[in-house]
């Protein structure tokens, strides 16, 4: 009876821990609104980069799942280990991560206007990028440039 209740309960819980890391590649919908702010600093446009798109979905998912936000992983992995991870070698390697904002102009904006978050979007060595949204608003952008 027992093991039968704590299966019956697995069930009901296992989908909704599924649920809560989703995580959506948004790089491609993104890509004219983020090239759009480098084009008025006079930078090249960016693109968009599966490996780099692999490595910030695995973060994200990291951080919704062990319930974090952090720019070091869970197992104590750093952006440039996520990314040679995903075999994605680079001279320029960045990362920006936000919360709570439910629109991409929103996170954009907000970016936008950190210094630091700024700097990355802004790098004259980034050519590739990833953004990804996860469960609860939580997104990740990678910013690269390989082999420079």
């Amino acid at each position: 009876m027992r093991s039968v209740l704590i299966f019956c309960l697995a069930l009901f819980f296992a989908p909704a821990a599924q649920a809560v890391s989703k995580v959506e590649n948004v790089s491609d919908p993104a890509s004219a609104a983020v090239n759009a702010i480098r084009a008025r600093h006079g930078l090249p446009a960016l693109r968009s980069e599966a490996r780099l798109s692999n490595a910030a979905a695995a973060h994200a998912a990291d951080m919704i799942r062990k319930r974090f936000f952090s720019h070091t992983g869970s197992d104590g992995s750093s952006i440039g280990e996520r990314a040679r991870g995903q075999d994605y070698r680079f001279c320029m390697i960045s990362e920006n991560i936000a919360k709570g904002h439910p629109r991409l102009e929103q996170v954009l904006a907000a970016w936008m206007r950190s210094p630091g978050h700024r700097r990355n979007i802004l790098h004259a060595d980034a050519r590739d990028f990833a953004l990804v949204r996860g469960s609860g608003n939580v997104w990740v952008m990678m910013l690269g440039g390989a082999g420079c």
